[in-house]
Protein backbone atom coordinates (compact mmCIF):
# COMPACT_ATOMS: atom_id res chain seq x y z
CA UNK A 1 0.00 0.00 0.00
CA UNK A 2 1.25 3.46 -0.87
CA UNK A 3 2.20 5.54 2.14
CA UNK A 4 3.19 2.60 4.33
CA UNK A 5 6.36 3.15 6.32
CA UNK A 6 9.17 0.67 5.67
CA UNK A 7 9.13 -2.21 8.15
CA UNK A 8 10.28 -5.69 7.27
CA UNK A 9 7.38 -8.10 6.92
CA UNK A 10 8.25 -11.25 8.89
CA UNK A 11 5.21 -13.14 7.65
CA UNK A 12 3.85 -13.20 11.20
CA UNK A 13 0.93 -11.41 12.86
CA UNK A 14 2.00 -7.86 13.67
CA UNK A 15 1.38 -6.34 17.11
CA UNK A 16 1.70 -2.55 17.03
CA UNK A 17 2.19 -0.91 20.43
CA UNK A 18 1.63 2.84 20.68
CA UNK A 19 3.57 4.22 23.66
CA UNK A 20 6.65 2.94 25.45
CA UNK A 21 5.73 3.66 29.05
CA UNK A 22 5.56 1.00 31.74
CA UNK A 23 2.72 -0.92 30.11
CA UNK A 24 3.90 -0.73 26.49
CA UNK A 25 7.46 -1.70 27.31
CA UNK A 26 6.39 -4.59 29.52
CA UNK A 27 4.10 -5.90 26.77
CA UNK A 28 6.90 -5.75 24.19
CA UNK A 29 9.14 -7.76 26.52
CA UNK A 30 6.34 -10.26 27.23
CA UNK A 31 6.02 -10.96 23.48
CA UNK A 32 9.72 -11.81 23.03
CA UNK A 33 9.06 -15.49 22.33
CA UNK A 34 5.61 -15.17 20.79
CA UNK A 35 5.09 -15.94 17.06
CA UNK A 36 4.52 -12.27 16.25
CA UNK A 37 6.27 -9.18 14.97
CA UNK A 38 6.35 -6.44 17.62
CA UNK A 39 6.41 -2.80 16.46
CA UNK A 40 6.71 -0.12 19.14
CA UNK A 41 5.93 3.49 18.18
CA UNK A 42 6.82 6.39 20.46
CA UNK A 43 7.62 10.07 19.99
CA UNK A 44 10.69 9.61 22.22
CA UNK A 45 13.39 6.99 21.66
CA UNK A 46 13.65 6.20 25.36
CA UNK A 47 11.65 4.92 28.33
CA UNK A 48 11.35 7.31 31.28
CA UNK A 49 11.16 6.11 34.88
CA UNK A 50 8.54 8.68 35.83
CA UNK A 51 8.47 8.12 39.62
CA UNK A 52 11.91 9.76 39.85
CA UNK A 53 11.26 12.78 37.63
CA UNK A 54 10.95 14.95 40.73
CA UNK A 55 14.54 13.97 41.64
CA UNK A 56 15.73 15.40 38.33
CA UNK A 57 13.67 18.53 38.99
CA UNK A 58 15.28 18.95 42.44
CA UNK A 59 18.87 18.36 41.19
CA UNK A 60 19.14 15.00 42.92
CA UNK A 61 19.63 12.94 39.75
CA UNK A 62 20.80 13.46 36.20
CA UNK A 63 18.14 12.94 33.53
CA UNK A 64 20.31 10.23 31.97
CA UNK A 65 19.98 8.17 35.16
CA UNK A 66 16.23 7.62 34.76
CA UNK A 67 15.91 7.06 31.01
CA UNK A 68 16.94 4.14 28.83
CA UNK A 69 16.74 3.84 25.00
CA UNK A 70 14.21 1.33 23.70
CA UNK A 71 16.71 -0.13 21.26
CA UNK A 72 19.17 -0.77 24.08
CA UNK A 73 16.55 -2.36 26.33
CA UNK A 74 15.29 -4.73 23.63
CA UNK A 75 18.35 -5.07 21.38
CA UNK A 76 18.42 -8.86 21.79
CA UNK A 77 14.74 -9.35 20.98
CA UNK A 78 14.71 -10.50 17.36
CA UNK A 79 11.00 -9.87 16.73
CA UNK A 80 11.16 -6.26 18.00
CA UNK A 81 11.09 -3.15 15.79
CA UNK A 82 11.02 0.47 16.93
CA UNK A 83 9.88 3.57 15.06
CA UNK A 84 10.39 7.12 16.31
CA UNK A 85 7.14 8.83 15.35
CA UNK A 86 4.05 10.56 16.64
CA UNK A 87 0.76 8.73 16.10
CA UNK A 88 -1.87 10.93 14.44
CA UNK A 89 -4.85 8.61 14.08
CA UNK A 90 -6.04 5.02 13.75
CA UNK A 91 -8.11 3.48 10.95
CA UNK A 92 -9.65 0.38 12.57
CA UNK A 93 -11.32 -0.75 9.33
CA UNK A 94 -8.15 -0.79 7.23
CA UNK A 95 -6.14 -1.74 10.37
CA UNK A 96 -3.71 1.12 9.82
CA UNK A 97 -1.97 3.46 12.25
CA UNK A 98 -1.26 6.85 10.69
CA UNK A 99 1.94 8.44 12.03
CA UNK A 100 4.20 11.41 11.32
CA UNK A 101 6.47 9.14 9.23
CA UNK A 102 3.79 7.23 7.33
CA UNK A 103 1.29 4.44 7.91
CA UNK A 104 1.86 1.20 9.81
CA UNK A 105 -0.27 -1.88 9.24
CA UNK A 106 -1.35 -3.96 12.24
CA UNK A 107 -3.07 -7.22 13.07
CA UNK A 108 -3.34 -6.35 16.75
CA UNK A 109 -3.17 -2.78 18.05
CA UNK A 110 -2.32 -1.92 21.66
CA UNK A 111 -2.77 1.64 22.89
CA UNK A 112 -0.46 2.44 25.79
CA UNK A 113 -0.37 6.20 25.37
CA UNK A 114 -0.58 6.94 29.08
CA UNK A 115 -1.81 10.23 30.51
CA UNK A 116 -1.07 13.91 30.23
CA UNK A 117 -1.41 16.83 32.64
CA UNK A 118 -4.99 17.90 33.32
CA UNK A 119 -5.46 21.65 33.88
CA UNK A 120 -9.26 21.20 33.87
CA UNK A 121 -9.65 23.61 30.96
CA UNK A 122 -7.78 26.50 32.61
CA UNK A 123 -5.65 27.83 29.74
CA UNK A 124 -4.07 30.58 31.87
CA UNK A 125 -2.96 27.99 34.41
CA UNK A 126 -1.56 25.78 31.65
CA UNK A 127 0.45 28.75 30.36
CA UNK A 128 1.91 29.81 33.72
CA UNK A 129 2.29 26.59 35.72
CA UNK A 130 4.97 23.90 35.44
CA UNK A 131 4.02 20.21 35.44
CA UNK A 132 6.27 17.22 36.04
CA UNK A 133 5.20 14.65 33.45
CA UNK A 134 8.32 14.43 31.28
CA UNK A 135 12.09 14.84 31.36
CA UNK A 136 11.66 18.21 29.65
CA UNK A 137 9.25 19.32 32.40
CA UNK A 138 11.66 18.24 35.14
CA UNK A 139 14.59 20.08 33.54
CA UNK A 140 12.48 23.19 33.03
CA UNK A 141 11.51 23.17 36.71
CA UNK A 142 15.10 22.72 37.86
CA UNK A 143 16.28 25.53 35.59
CA UNK A 144 13.46 27.79 36.79
CA UNK A 145 14.23 27.24 40.49
CA UNK A 146 17.91 28.02 39.99
CA UNK A 147 17.25 31.03 37.73
CA UNK A 148 14.88 32.42 40.37
CA UNK A 149 17.66 32.49 42.94
CA UNK A 150 20.17 33.96 40.51
CA UNK A 151 17.73 36.81 39.83
CA UNK A 152 16.91 37.22 43.52
CA UNK A 153 20.53 38.20 44.15
CA UNK A 154 20.00 41.32 42.03
CA UNK A 155 16.84 42.60 43.73
CA UNK A 156 16.40 45.04 46.55
CA UNK A 157 12.59 45.08 46.52
CA UNK A 158 11.49 42.55 49.17
CA UNK A 159 8.15 41.75 47.57
CA UNK A 160 9.77 40.95 44.24
CA UNK A 161 12.54 38.99 45.99
CA UNK A 162 10.07 36.91 47.99
CA UNK A 163 8.06 36.15 44.86
CA UNK A 164 11.15 34.47 43.42
CA UNK A 165 11.93 32.53 46.60
CA UNK A 166 8.43 31.17 47.25
CA UNK A 167 6.81 28.13 45.65
CA UNK A 168 3.24 26.90 45.35
CA UNK A 169 2.66 23.19 44.70
CA UNK A 170 -0.85 22.18 43.65
CA UNK A 171 -1.83 18.60 44.45
CA UNK A 172 -1.19 16.53 47.57
CA UNK A 173 -0.62 13.18 45.89
CA UNK A 174 2.78 11.43 45.81
CA UNK A 175 4.28 13.86 43.27
CA UNK A 176 3.21 16.95 45.19
CA UNK A 177 4.35 15.56 48.54
CA UNK A 178 7.70 14.43 47.16
CA UNK A 179 8.56 17.69 45.42
CA UNK A 180 7.56 19.66 48.53
CA UNK A 181 9.86 17.50 50.65
CA UNK A 182 12.70 17.81 48.12
CA UNK A 183 12.44 21.62 48.04
CA UNK A 184 12.47 21.75 51.85
CA UNK A 185 15.68 19.67 51.89
CA UNK A 186 17.29 22.00 49.36
CA UNK A 187 16.24 25.00 51.44
CA UNK A 188 17.87 23.51 54.56
CA UNK A 189 21.04 21.85 53.27
CA UNK A 190 21.98 23.17 49.83
CA UNK A 191 20.70 26.60 48.84
CA UNK A 192 22.14 28.49 51.86
CA UNK A 193 25.63 27.37 50.79
CA UNK A 194 25.16 28.38 47.15
CA UNK A 195 23.40 31.69 47.77
CA UNK A 196 24.92 33.05 50.97
CA UNK A 197 23.47 36.53 50.40
CA UNK A 198 19.87 35.25 50.57
CA UNK A 199 18.02 34.68 53.83
CA UNK A 200 16.25 31.39 53.18
CA UNK A 201 13.98 31.90 56.14
CA UNK A 202 12.07 33.97 53.60
CA UNK A 203 11.60 30.96 51.29
CA UNK A 204 8.05 29.65 51.69
CA UNK A 205 6.82 26.34 50.30
CA UNK A 206 3.03 26.00 50.00
CA UNK A 207 1.34 22.67 49.25
CA UNK A 208 -2.32 23.05 48.27
CA UNK A 209 -4.56 19.98 48.43
CA UNK A 210 -8.21 20.10 47.40
CA UNK A 211 -9.23 17.29 49.76
CA UNK A 212 -9.07 16.81 53.54
CA UNK A 213 -6.00 14.52 53.48
CA UNK A 214 -2.69 14.11 51.69
CA UNK A 215 -1.88 10.99 49.65
CA UNK A 216 -5.50 10.11 48.94
CA UNK A 217 -5.76 6.37 48.32
CA UNK A 218 -3.10 5.49 50.83
CA UNK A 219 -3.81 4.59 54.46
CA UNK A 220 -4.86 7.09 57.12
CA UNK A 221 -1.53 6.45 58.83
CA UNK A 222 0.39 7.39 55.66
CA UNK A 223 -1.64 10.58 55.21
CA UNK A 224 -1.15 11.61 58.83
CA UNK A 225 2.59 10.90 58.87
CA UNK A 226 3.16 12.70 55.59
CA UNK A 227 1.39 15.80 56.92
CA UNK A 228 3.38 15.71 60.17
CA UNK A 229 6.69 15.32 58.32
CA UNK A 230 6.01 18.13 55.86
CA UNK A 231 4.97 20.50 58.64
CA UNK A 232 8.10 19.53 60.58
CA UNK A 233 10.14 20.45 57.48
CA UNK A 234 8.48 23.87 57.32
CA UNK A 235 6.09 23.24 54.42
CA UNK A 236 2.79 25.10 54.76
CA UNK A 237 0.04 22.64 53.86
CA UNK A 238 -3.37 23.94 52.79
CA UNK A 239 -6.02 21.19 53.08
CA UNK A 240 -9.53 21.49 51.64
CA UNK A 241 -8.24 24.32 49.47
CA UNK A 242 -8.19 24.79 45.73
CA UNK A 243 -6.26 27.17 43.48
CA UNK A 244 -8.88 29.13 41.56
CA UNK A 245 -6.46 31.11 39.41
CA UNK A 246 -2.80 31.86 38.84
CA UNK A 247 -1.51 34.68 36.67
CA UNK A 248 2.21 33.91 36.96
CA UNK A 249 2.59 36.00 40.10
CA UNK A 250 -0.39 35.48 42.44
CA UNK A 251 -2.17 32.20 43.19
CA UNK A 252 -5.69 32.82 44.49
CA UNK A 253 -7.30 30.09 46.59
CA UNK A 254 -11.01 29.39 46.85
CA UNK A 255 -10.95 30.64 50.46
CA UNK A 256 -9.76 34.06 49.30
CA UNK A 257 -6.14 33.57 50.38
CA UNK A 258 -3.55 34.88 47.93
CA UNK A 259 -0.09 33.34 47.65
CA UNK A 260 2.56 35.35 45.81
CA UNK A 261 5.05 33.15 43.95
CA UNK A 262 6.74 33.25 40.57
CA UNK A 263 6.72 29.45 40.40
CA UNK A 264 3.63 27.24 40.62
CA UNK A 265 4.14 23.49 40.25
CA UNK A 266 1.07 21.63 39.00
CA UNK A 267 0.65 18.08 40.34
CA UNK A 268 -3.12 18.14 40.66
CA UNK A 269 -4.30 15.62 38.13
CA UNK A 270 -3.94 13.84 34.83
CA UNK A 271 -6.18 12.90 31.94
CA UNK A 272 -5.86 10.15 29.38
CA UNK A 273 -4.06 10.76 26.08
CA UNK A 274 -6.28 9.06 23.47
CA UNK A 275 -5.65 8.88 19.73
CA UNK A 276 -8.11 9.86 17.02
CA UNK A 277 -9.97 7.36 14.89
CA UNK A 278 -11.76 5.02 17.30
CA UNK A 279 -15.49 5.30 17.96
CA UNK A 280 -16.25 8.04 20.48
CA UNK A 281 -18.48 5.67 22.47
CA UNK A 282 -15.45 3.75 23.76
CA UNK A 283 -13.99 6.87 25.39
CA UNK A 284 -15.11 7.48 28.98
CA UNK A 285 -14.86 10.64 31.13
CA UNK A 286 -11.24 11.33 31.91
CA UNK A 287 -10.32 10.45 28.30
CA UNK A 288 -9.75 6.78 29.15
CA UNK A 289 -10.81 3.89 26.92
CA UNK A 290 -13.47 1.52 28.23
CA UNK A 291 -11.92 -1.95 28.20
CA UNK A 292 -13.17 -5.39 29.19
CA UNK A 293 -11.37 -7.77 31.56
CA UNK A 294 -9.01 -8.74 28.72
CA UNK A 295 -8.08 -5.10 28.03
CA UNK A 296 -9.99 -5.08 24.74
CA UNK A 297 -11.34 -1.65 23.81
CA UNK A 298 -15.13 -1.62 23.78
CA UNK A 299 -16.47 -2.47 20.31
CA UNK A 300 -13.23 -3.90 18.90
CA UNK A 301 -11.82 -7.42 18.77
CA UNK A 302 -8.20 -6.64 17.91
CA UNK A 303 -7.68 -3.23 19.58
CA UNK A 304 -6.49 -3.18 23.19
CA UNK A 305 -5.58 -0.50 25.74
CA UNK A 306 -3.39 -0.86 28.82
CA UNK A 307 -2.10 1.35 31.62
CA UNK A 308 -3.33 4.86 32.38
CA UNK A 309 -5.30 5.15 29.14
CA UNK A 310 -7.41 2.06 29.98
CA UNK A 311 -10.39 2.08 32.34
CA UNK A 312 -11.40 -1.41 33.44
CA UNK A 313 -14.34 -1.41 35.86
CA UNK A 314 -14.35 -4.20 38.45
CA UNK A 315 -16.09 -4.79 41.77
CA UNK A 316 -12.95 -3.73 43.64
CA UNK A 317 -12.22 -0.82 41.28
CA UNK A 318 -15.55 0.59 40.03
CA UNK A 319 -13.77 3.72 38.77
CA UNK A 320 -10.90 1.82 37.17
CA UNK A 321 -7.46 0.92 38.45
CA UNK A 322 -5.20 3.64 39.87
CA UNK A 323 -3.15 5.50 37.27
CA UNK A 324 0.23 4.34 38.55
CA UNK A 325 2.95 2.01 37.31
CA UNK A 326 1.84 -1.32 38.79
CA UNK A 327 -1.48 -1.74 36.94
CA UNK A 328 0.28 -0.85 33.67
CA UNK A 329 3.08 -3.35 34.26
CA UNK A 330 0.69 -6.14 35.21
CA UNK A 331 -1.68 -5.44 32.31
CA UNK A 332 1.26 -5.47 29.90
CA UNK A 333 2.38 -8.90 31.16
CA UNK A 334 -1.13 -10.37 31.11
CA UNK A 335 -1.90 -9.06 27.63
CA UNK A 336 1.37 -10.51 26.35
CA UNK A 337 0.32 -13.93 27.62
CA UNK A 338 -3.20 -13.50 26.26
CA UNK A 339 -2.03 -12.60 22.75
CA UNK A 340 0.13 -15.70 22.80
CA UNK A 341 -2.93 -17.73 23.85
CA UNK A 342 -5.03 -16.25 21.03
CA UNK A 343 -2.38 -17.15 18.46
CA UNK A 344 -2.28 -20.72 19.75
CA UNK A 345 -6.10 -20.97 19.67
CA UNK A 346 -6.64 -20.84 23.43
CA UNK A 347 -9.02 -18.69 25.44
CA UNK A 348 -7.71 -15.51 27.02
CA UNK A 349 -7.57 -15.17 30.81
CA UNK A 350 -9.08 -12.13 32.54
CA UNK A 351 -6.86 -9.57 34.20
CA UNK A 352 -6.79 -9.39 38.00
CA UNK A 353 -4.88 -6.58 39.64
CA UNK A 354 -2.47 -7.59 42.41
CA UNK A 355 -2.24 -4.44 44.52
CA UNK A 356 1.22 -4.41 46.09
CA UNK A 357 0.63 -1.15 47.97
CA UNK A 358 1.98 2.36 47.59
CA UNK A 359 4.90 4.48 48.78
CA UNK A 360 5.89 8.13 48.99
CA UNK A 361 9.05 9.78 50.26
CA UNK A 362 9.02 13.11 52.07
CA UNK A 363 12.73 13.67 52.58
CA UNK A 364 15.85 12.35 54.26
CA UNK A 365 14.91 9.40 56.49
CA UNK A 366 11.20 10.20 56.11
CA UNK A 367 8.77 8.24 53.96
CA UNK A 368 5.48 6.37 54.21
CA UNK A 369 4.63 2.98 52.77
CA UNK A 370 1.57 0.74 52.60
CA UNK A 371 2.90 -2.68 51.65
CA UNK A 372 0.67 -5.68 50.86
CA UNK A 373 2.31 -9.10 51.22
CA UNK A 374 0.77 -12.55 51.56
CA UNK A 375 -2.70 -11.18 52.18
CA UNK A 376 -1.61 -8.77 54.89
CA UNK A 377 -1.05 -5.03 54.84
CA UNK A 378 1.85 -3.34 56.59
CA UNK A 379 2.07 0.38 57.31
CA UNK A 380 5.59 1.77 57.54
CA UNK A 381 6.88 5.26 58.13
CA UNK A 382 10.11 7.04 59.00
CA UNK A 383 13.52 5.57 58.23
CA UNK A 384 12.31 2.00 57.55
CA UNK A 385 9.79 3.25 54.97
CA UNK A 386 12.43 5.54 53.45
CA UNK A 387 14.86 2.62 53.12
CA UNK A 388 12.14 0.41 51.59
CA UNK A 389 11.21 3.19 49.14
CA UNK A 390 14.86 3.61 48.11
CA UNK A 391 15.44 -0.12 47.55
CA UNK A 392 12.23 -0.59 45.56
CA UNK A 393 12.99 2.33 43.26
CA UNK A 394 16.60 1.34 42.63
CA UNK A 395 15.60 -2.25 41.83
CA UNK A 396 12.75 -1.08 39.56
CA UNK A 397 15.01 1.03 37.35
CA UNK A 398 15.80 -0.40 33.93
CA UNK A 399 19.43 -1.33 33.32
CA UNK A 400 22.41 -2.00 35.56
CA UNK A 401 24.03 1.35 34.74
CA UNK A 402 20.99 3.34 35.85
CA UNK A 403 20.68 1.36 39.08
CA UNK A 404 24.36 1.83 39.85
CA UNK A 405 24.39 5.57 39.05
CA UNK A 406 21.28 6.27 41.13
CA UNK A 407 22.62 4.25 44.05
CA UNK A 408 25.96 6.07 43.93
CA UNK A 409 24.33 9.50 43.60
CA UNK A 410 21.95 8.86 46.49
CA UNK A 411 24.77 7.53 48.68
CA UNK A 412 26.89 10.61 47.96
CA UNK A 413 23.97 12.97 48.62
CA UNK A 414 23.06 11.21 51.85
CA UNK A 415 26.50 11.52 53.42
CA UNK A 416 27.50 14.87 51.91
CA UNK A 417 24.13 16.67 52.25
CA UNK A 418 24.74 17.85 48.69
CA UNK A 419 22.86 17.68 45.39
CA UNK A 420 25.54 18.31 42.81
CA UNK A 421 23.48 18.68 39.63
CA UNK A 422 22.66 22.35 40.07
CA UNK A 423 23.28 23.61 36.56
CA UNK A 424 21.05 25.59 34.22
CA UNK A 425 20.91 24.09 30.75
CA UNK A 426 17.97 24.52 28.42
CA UNK A 427 14.48 25.91 28.81
CA UNK A 428 13.32 27.88 31.85
CA UNK A 429 10.06 29.50 32.89
CA UNK A 430 11.79 31.96 35.21
CA UNK A 431 10.55 35.51 34.51
CA UNK A 432 12.96 38.35 33.86
CA UNK A 433 12.59 40.65 36.85
CA UNK A 434 14.31 43.99 36.42
CA UNK A 435 16.69 45.01 39.22
CA UNK A 436 16.46 48.44 40.83
CA UNK A 437 18.41 50.69 38.47
CA UNK A 438 19.24 54.34 38.20
CA UNK A 439 19.44 55.84 34.69
CA UNK A 440 19.53 52.34 33.23
CA UNK A 441 22.71 51.36 35.05
CA UNK A 442 22.92 48.89 37.91
CA UNK A 443 25.82 49.37 40.29
CA UNK A 444 27.06 46.12 41.84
Amino acid sequence: MEGLTKIDDLGKPRVVIVGGGFGGLELAKALAHAPVQVVLIDKQNYHTFQPLLYQVASAGLDEGDIVSPFRKILNEQENFYFRLAEVQSVDPVAQIVETSIGCVRYDYLVLATGATTNYFGDEVMAKNAIAIKSVEDALELRNTVLCNFEQALQLGDMEQLNSLLDFVIVGGGPTGVEIAGALSELRTHVFPKDYREIDFKEMDIHLVQSGPVLLKGMSANASKRALESLEKFGVQVWLDARVKSYDGYTATLNNGQQLVARTLIWAAGVTGAPVQGLDASCLLPGNRYAVDHYNRVRGYENVFAIGDIALMKTDDYPDGHPMVAQPALQQGRRLGKNLHRVLTHRLMEPFHYDDKGAMATIGRNHAVADIKLFGKEYHLDGFIAWLAWSVVHVVSLIGFRNRLMVLLQWTWSYFSYDKGLRYIIGKTKAPLVEADMEEGKAII
